[in-house]
């Protein structure tokens, strides 16, 4: 059984978009790969001195900032010069095809624009280390196995249908004693406004009443409560007056 390819994704420059990079790993870790994830704002040195540290087959970059023709041919002198210009270097982004051909006449490898299959991607990096590797084949893409579902032996027993019922007369409506008492209430004749005026005001009163009791221990007299109204100049002049004419008669 081979080894797994090692393969460092990086994000050179200012491009803060690393949804795409972070896709592309995570398939290529699927495809059976180890798969290194420098993250965001990486400058080449930093690239290529992590992957001379991790000793990585492919180098991978992310480049959607436009920086394409700047950031790869500097990676790619820095490998040469850290004596690891053998490895792969490729990657993607928005690229022009004019400027992938360039690239690749350079010594840059295969790069893959906006929409590409993250299948494709795994199948050329596994490709090429299977050509510039021939004694060392490289692990087998990781399958997943589908498993029958299991039997526990045990079979539910067939429920035979039910016959349907025959339809009964419908139920009378029986009233509860509670529709009774609100439809009596209902019914009852309601007392006037006056009434219930006069009884608001004798309950106000017995309880200013009861509460006098509480705090004097004395019984106040019943109409200690009701307050007079104060009675104006006027009005007292037409009472004096009142009693003057009754006097006379």
């Amino acid at each position: 059984m081979g080894r797994k390819i090692r393969v460092l994704v990086g994000k050179p420059g200012l491009d803060g978009h690393d949804r795409g990079a972070k896709v592309v790993a995570a398939a290529l870790r699927d495809a059976g790969m180890e798969v290194i994830y420098t993250g965001l704002h990486q400058t080449p040195e930093q690239i290529v001195e992590a992957g001379v540290q991790e000793d990585v087959d492919v180098l991978a970059l992310s480049i959607l900032s436009g920086a394409h023709m700047t950031l790869f041919p500097a990676v790619l002198k820095l490998m040469r010069e850290r004596g690891i210009g053998d490895r792969l270097l490729t990657g993607g982004g928005i690229i022009p095809a004019e400027d992938m051909e360039t690239l690749a006449q350079m010594g840059v490898g295969r790069l893959f624009g906006p929409g590409a299959s993250t299948q494709d991607i795994g199948e050329y990096i596994r490709g090429w280390f299977n050509e510039t590797n021939e004694g060392e084949a490289a692990a087998p893409p990781a399958s997943v196995r589908s498993e029958p579902p299991r039997s526990t032996g045990r079979s539910k027993p067939s429920r035979t249908p039910r016959a349907a019922r025959p339809a009964s007369a419908p139920a009378r409506k029986t009233t509860s004693s509670k529709q009774k008492a609100k439809a009596s209430a209902r019914s009852a004749p309601r007392p006037s406004r006056r009434k219930t005026a006069r009884r608001a005001a004798s309950s106000g009163s017995a309880r200013a009443r009861a509460s006098a009791r509480k705090t004097t221990g004395a019984r106040p007299a019943r109409n200690a409560t009701r307050a007079r109204p104060a009675r104006s100049a006027g009005t007292r002049r037409t009472a004096a007056r009142g009693r003057r004419a009754r006097a006379k008669r």
